[in-house]
């Protein structure tokens, strides 16, 4: 069967092709996401470029506008994210600078944590000093909610086939509820929401290139502290989170960010900030398999979960979400 979003970048790229040099019989896939976009990439014969990449986004499921938006919001900033150099928005599609090939998760390792993730809290803090309120839409509570709310329709009733009672549910609610407010309570700033080893690349200039921020928002500040140091595809052990979080702590408080003076009160909004993150994505990781049909996801449930677990035993607040984790795992035996 004939894939005509390909028939249709094929005829899109030919208008292209001598303005960038585009070799076009070189074209081959370089990733897919969790969402409906798509990306290949392609040789050319062109002074800046030796390679560019075609961003698929079908007009009726992706759009368009915050990727080109929020590009231009972190290139301002001083970040290193891919140029767009052509855009068709009627048939969705992208023409955009190569950042390479080496992301984070395929590059770091103990010896070279402390220099990666140094740069990635650099770009990160050059962001967040951008930041400016109503540019981008607010993660405001109702967003924060229908995120955690894909918990319990995804993973616990529709992975697990485990309905809450009426106590855990009130349980739960009050859970969300506690979330809520330390979120919405912390300094808001521009916030990636995938900032993670697979959307950055280690790049030999201006480290890293950062990928996969069309769905930014403007939010609570440790999120993608959360995202970079709680990375669902890779773990580090507690002493070494808490070692990268400090540095990268210590770094926004010299640029007067808005982080709590107290190392202890921020630690504590990144847990909480991780558990409302992590509860998201372990329904997102049940939907991509039982929806779309996305088994890989399933693999890193436990790394997720793993999470999850170890916050809701610190604080007595959550302690409910460990006794509805319990039954769930008892009732798949």
């Amino acid at each position: 069967m004939p894939d005509n979003r390909l028939l249709k970048i094929d005829a899109w790229l030919e208008s292209q092709k001598c303005l960038w040099g585009l070799n076009t019989p070189t074209l081959k896939p370089a990733s897919a996401d969790a969402s409906f976009r798509r990306y290949f990439r392609l040789e050319c014969d062109h002074p800046e470029h030796s390679a560019l990449i075609v961003m698929d986004a079908p007009p009726d499921k992706e759009a368009l506008g915050p990727f080109v938006q929020v590009a231009k919001l972190l290139q301002n900033a001083g970040l290193n994210v891919p140029t767009v150099l052509a855009e068709n928005y009627a048939e969705g599609f992208l023409l955009l600078s190569d950042l390479g090939t080496k992301t984070y998760l395929d590059s770091i390792d103990k010896k070279n944590a402390k220099q990666l993730y140094g740069d990635a809290s650099d770009a990160l803090i050059k962001m967040q000093l951008a930041s400016r309120p109503h540019v981008l839409p607010p993660y405001d509570a109702a967003t924060l909610q229908r995120e955690m709310d894909l918990f319990e329709e995804w993973y616990l009733k529709r992975h697990y086939q485990t309905p809450l009672d009426q106590k855990e549910q009130a349980d739960l609610g009050t859970i969300f509820t506690l979330i809520k407010e330390n979120n919405e309570a912390q300094t808001q700033v521009y916030v990636h929401r995938d900032y993670h080893s697979r959307n950055l690349m280690y790049t030999d200039q201006n480290n890293p290139g950062v990928l996969d921020f069309q769905d930014a928002l403007y939010g609570p500040i440790t999120y993608d502290a959360v995202s970079l140091w709680r990375d669902a595809y890779i773990e580090w052990s507690e002493e070494e989170v808490i070692d990268f979080l400090i540095d990268y702590w210590e770094r926004a408080r010299k640029v007067a960010l808005g982080v709590p003076n107290d190392f202890a009160d921020f630690y504590r909004d990144f847990e909480w900030m991780g558990l409302q993150r992590h509860l998201k994505i372990l329904g997102i990781f049940a939907r991509l398999y039982h929806r779309d049909g996305k088994e890989n996801y399933l693999k890193d449930i436990p790394l997720v979960l793993k999470y999850v677990r170890a916050v809701a035993s610190r604080y007595s607040a959550l302690k409910p979400l460990l006794r509805i984790l319990d039954r769930t795992e008892i009732s798949k035996v």
